[in-house]
């Protein structure tokens, strides 16, 4: 992680690292966005009636006649309003819960169907069992990849994951696990135990069918 020279920071920006976005009022938000001082922020702020919705209908024309107010500083009050017009209007996120291996089959195939070299993906999952985000830990060849245990849980507690589940694809068709993959789904499993962190399954892909460790009571 990159190191934050503190004493190079200015107030509204320190007070962002240190309390949250939510501590920061409107003026220091526009002050951070821009690079102004928070009193010129305070000023503009006063001449849209502290609404943001003014603000965002001010247009550059408006805001450069402000003394200390650039075009660069302009265009990202305008790009910043518009990236918040934009997420309004976004349709929501569609939540996925797993609720069987077929459920994890089904999601993985747009990443996984026709794939001719191995891929070995971790489900992060939230307590409810919902997908927070699929995460590719390795690529390798035809028969084989290698999943960094290490990696792999790095991945889970830096998400606040409550489980995981891991998927890896036989390019060959082949669903019968091999040696390594038990061998490798044990350790996983212990490990997730020591960390509060349940391997849920370990899924083989394939394009037409899968195998799921869970089902066959293997995990």
């Amino acid at each position: 992680m990159k190191r934050i020279d503190w004493n190079a920071l200015n107030e509204p920006t320190a007070t962002l690292y240190e309390k949250g976005r939510s501590a920061l009022s409107d003026s220091e938000l526009l002050s951070i966005i821009a690079q102004i001082e928070v009193p010129l922020a305070q000023r503009i702020f006063a001449d849209c009636n502290y609404q943001i919705s003014e603000l965002a209908r001010m247009g550059a024309s408006n805001l450069l006649k402000y003394e200390g107010m650039g075009i660069a500083k302009a265009s990202a009050i305008i790009s910043a309003l518009e990236l918040g017009r934009r997420r309004k209007m976004e349709p929501p996120v569609k939540k996925v819960i797993v609720h069987s291996s077929a459920s994890v089959f089904h999601y993985f195939k747009p990443f996984l169907q026709d794939e001719v070299v191995e891929h070995f993906y971790i489900l992060l999952m939230k307590r409810n069992n919902e997908i927070m985000r699929h995460i590719k830990i390795s690529s390798g060849g035809t028969s084989g990849t290698v999943a960094d245990p290490k990696l792999i849980f790095k991945h889970a507690l830096d998400h606040l994951a409550s489980s995981i589940i891991l998927v890896h694809n036989h390019p060959s068709g082949n669903l019968k696990p091999s040696e390594q993959d038990r061998r490798l789904t044990t350790r996983l499993k212990e490990v997730g135990k020591f960390l509060e962190v349940p391997v849920l399954d370990h899924v083989i892909f394939t394009d037409i069918a899968y195998f799921s460790f869970a089902d066959e009571g293997l995990i």
